[in-house]
C-alpha cells in the first residue's frame, strides 16, 4: 500500500503498488475531495481514502482507512457498507479490537523508526509477529519500511506493507 499525499503522487506510485491510501490531514475537505476524485478515476489500483468515509462515498473509493482514534470501524461500516474498512494501530490490542469491530485488514506500526512519525516508538518484528498470529485479518506492517526489510515483515507473518516514503 503506498500513502500518498496527493493525486499527482498517488499516480506515480500506482505502478508499483497493489492500492493507495490518499493522505492528506492538512487539505481543506473540497481540496481532499477533488485530489480523491482525480485519484480515483485515473488509478488503475484501489484507492482508499484516510479518516473520511463521506469522501471515500462521494468520490467512488474502494474504501476508508481510519486512524486509532478516528471513528469506530462500526460506525464508519454502517457509513459505507461493504467497502474496505482498515484501521492503523499501534499495539496487539488495538488491533484485536479493530477486527472484532469488523476491520477487514489493519496496518501496524511503526515497526522501524520512521522519518514520518518521529516521535513514534519502533514496535518492532517481535510485536509484528505477534499481531499477525493473534488476528484473522490481513496485517500490514508500517513504518521505517524499505525494499530490503520486506522480507523481513512477510516472515513475522504481515500480509503485507504499507509505506509512505518508499514510494515517495
Amino acid at each position: 500500500m503506498a500513502v500518498v499525499p496527493s493525486a499527482e503522487a498517488g499516480l506515480r506510485a500506482a505502478a508499483r503498488a497493489t492500492i493507495l491510501q490518499l493522505r492528506a490531514p492538512a487539505l481543506h475537505i473540497v481540496d481532499l475531495e477533488r485530489e480523491a476524485s482525480r485519484l480515483v478515476g485515473s488509478s488503475t489500483v484501489p484507492v482508499l481514502i484516510s479518516s473520511r468515509c463521506d469522501v471515500a462515498l462521494a468520490c467512488g473509493a474502494a474504501g476508508v482507512n481510519l486512524p486509532e482514534r478516528d471513528i469506530s470501524t462500526l460506525d464508519a461500516r454502517i457509513l459505507i457498507g461493504d467497502k474496505l474498512v482498515g484501521r492503523s494501530v499501534h499495539n496487539l490490542d488495538g488491533a484485536v479490537a479493530a477486527e472484532a469491530d469488523g476491520a477487514d485488514y489493519v496496518i501496524f506500526g511503526p515497526v522501524w523508526p520512521s522519518a514520518s512519525h518521529p516521535a513514534g516508538d519502533a514496535v518492532g518484528l517481535r510485536a509484528l509477529a505477534r499481531v499477525a498470529r493473534a488476528v484473522h485479518i490481513p496485517v500490514l506492517a508500517i513504518g521505517g519500511v524499505n525494499e530490503d526489510r520486506i522480507q523481513e515483515c512477510r516472515r513475522a507473518g504481515a500480509a503485507g506493507y504499507a509505506a509512505i516514503g518508499m514510494f515517495e
